[in-house]
Parts: C-alpha cells; sequence; structure tokens
C-alpha cells in the first residue's frame, strides 16, 4: 500500500473531524449569572443552568418557561371550553325543565277561571256582610270612651 492512499484519507478525517469540533465548540453560549451560568444551545435555543462543582461546570437543563406558560395556556383554554359546554348543558337542561313544568295555556286559563270565580264569590260574600253591617250600623253608638 502506498503511503499516499494512507494519508489522504487521513488529512480527510481530521478535516471534517475537526470541522465538527469547531461546530461544536460554537453550538453552545456561555453566559456567567448571580448564581453560576447560563447555557444556550444557539441550535435549538435550549437553556441549560450550570454551576462550577469540584472544578467543572455541571449543566442542568432548565424548564423553558415559554413552553411552560404555553402548556399552561393550553390547559386553561381546555378547562375553560370544557367550561362553557358544560354550562350550555346545564342551561339547556334547565330549560327543558322549566317547559316541562310549565302549565299549558289550557291549564292556565282554567286556572285562572277558577281564581275569577273564587275571587267573585269571595266579593259576594264582603258585599253580604257591608249590608248586614250596615243595617246594625244604622245607630249610632252614643257612648264614648
Amino acid at each position: 500500500m502506498r503511503p499516499q492512499h494512507v494519508l489522504i484519507p487521513a488529512a480527510l478525517v481530521s478535516l471534517v473531524a475537526a470541522s465538527a469540533f469547531s461546530e461544536e465548540a460554537n453550538r453552545y453560549r456561555l453566559e456567567k449569572s448571580a448564581t453560576g451560568y447560563v447555557r444556550m444551545d444557539t441550535q435549538t435555543g435550549a437553556m441549560s443552568i450550570c454551576e462550577e462543582r469540584a472544578g467543572q461546570l455541571v449543566c442542568k437543563m432548565a424548564a423553558d418557561e415559554r413552553a411552560a406558560f404555553q402548556d399552561e395556556v393550553d390547559r386553561l383554554q381546555n378547562s375553560v371550553k370544557a367550561l362553557d359546554e358544560r354550562v350550555v348543558k346545564l342551561e339547556n337542561s334547565l330549560a327543558a325543565r322549566f317547559e316541562s313544568t310549565l302549565p299549558s295555556e289550557e291549564d292556565f286559563n282554567k286556572t285562572m277561571s277558577y281564581m275569577e270565580r273564587f275571587l267573585r264569590g269571595f266579593m259576594g260574600i264582603v258585599k253580604d256582610m257591608e249590608k248586614d253591617s250596615g243595617e246594625d250600623g244604622a245607630k249610632p253608638n252614643s257612648q264614648k270612651t
């Protein structure tokens, strides 16, 4: 085997490896914070919180607040939608219940007829009592206390 055949592929591999290492080195951006460091992945935008332990950086994935906020918004929207559906269902069942318990027009008119006869009879009794007391009330009471 010739030395050229070995050197050319080895050189190509080292160039590719150096290029990949260079990209990997520029992928993350480190910023100092009050409690340690914040590392941002420049390709994905993911954030990590890093702190120094025994001379090494230890990074933990930070909760992406935008994703957490959006999850909460989605949950609340689903909750509101479920409540709206429940209100509509309750209103429909309540309206149906009221419609089923209301008397028909015929029953209402019959009841009004009973009330009218009752009141006419009652007023007749009151007039009769006034006539009776009018005859007794013709003699004025002269005694004053």
